[in-house]
């Protein structure tokens, strides 16, 4: 075990995570089963799929600064200004949105900088020619030398590679398995990790349907080209990233009620509601065990 690995080893995660069986009537009264599978139970800073998609990135890392990127409200800056902390590297977090600079933080980035991460807020414009090798040359001259960079939501080959394991964690224990999306790289690497006859599918939690291609540019990357069986389902988006619904909060406070479990509104919430209404639709067969990947904690 290389430095690294031991100081990851030393967070103790809690892997493989949990996978707790709810009795929801709205899936039961259509013969379906409803497992939960714990990944906001790996680490209390680094949950869910944020463990998984940057282990490998750090480890490639090797204790330089990381630079990344991210909106207001992103987890995965949170998540990587928390690792910068616990294991002693520098981070610095590009935010989308200049006219945020100069105001008082949000709680989550308040939370990223209390961590120690340097936060350097871009136009919209130069947010979304992030990865134009100019734009990312520019701010790599206001950073430290050697700065490793990681992508929007730490989705890149390694992180999919990161994620394969998710789905071998649940080979033989669900036929469907559901996971919100954001950049798609925890669904890209989860279809590539299930058994044959098993298959993910996706909620992304942004609108714009472009998500399809973003899964099977990153599967290429990391496998060499298309793994497992995956599907995407929009509809649940409810107007965007950070965006809610009255509809999804009354879902969100009444889940929580049903099964005392507190759960994460911008990704989780979005994909139990999708979950529902598909079973209401009838999308699954009678007996079908569906497994639904909690990625973070109730912000």
């Amino acid at each position: 075990m290389n430095a690294f690995d031991l100081a990851l080893s030393r967070l103790r995660p809690r892997l493989p995570s949990p996978l707790e069986p709810v009795e929801d009537e709205r899936l039961t009264r259509h013969g379906l089963r409803l497992l939960l599978k714990r990944d906001d139970l790996i680490h209390p800073e680094l949950p869910g799929n944020k463990w998984r998609k940057l282990a490998l990135n750090l480890r490639a890392a090797d204790g330089r600064p990381v630079l990344t990127f991210g909106g207001a409200y992103s987890h995965h800056l949170r998540a990587t200004a928390a690792a910068g902390r616990l294991l002693g590297f520098d981070t610095i977090g590009v935010v989308r949105g200049d006219e945020l600079a100069g105001r008082p933080l949000n709680p989550s980035l308040a939370g990223c900088a209390a961590d120690g991460m340097r936060l350097v807020f871009v136009d919209r414009a130069t947010y979304r020619a992030k990865n134009d090798p100019e734009v990312l040359a520019r701010l790599l001259a206001q950073s430290p030398s050697g700065t490793y960079v990681v992508p929007e939501g730490g989705s890149n080959a390694l992180a999919v590679q990161g994620c394969v394991e998710l789905g071998r964690e649940l080979s033989g224990a669900a036929d469907v398995v559901a996971v919100a999306c954001g950049t798609g790289g925890t669904l890209a690497g989860l279809a590539a990790g299930l058994d044959a006859g098993q298959r993910a599918l996706g909620v992304p939690v942004l609108k714009g349907g472009f998500l399809g291609a973003e899964i099977r540019a990153l599967q290429t990357a990391a496998f060499g080209g298309p793994r497992g069986a995956w599907s995407l389902d929009d509809r649940f988006h409810c107007g965007g990233y950070a965006r809610t619904t009255p509809a999804l909060e009354a879902f969100a406070q009444d889940f929580e009620a049903r099964h005392e479990l507190a759960i994460e509104r911008l990704y989780v919430a979005k994909m139990l509601y999708g979950l529902v209404a598909l079973a209401e639709e009838g999308a699954f067969a009678a007996g079908t065990r569906i497994a639904a990947v909690t990625t973070g904690p109730r912000s």
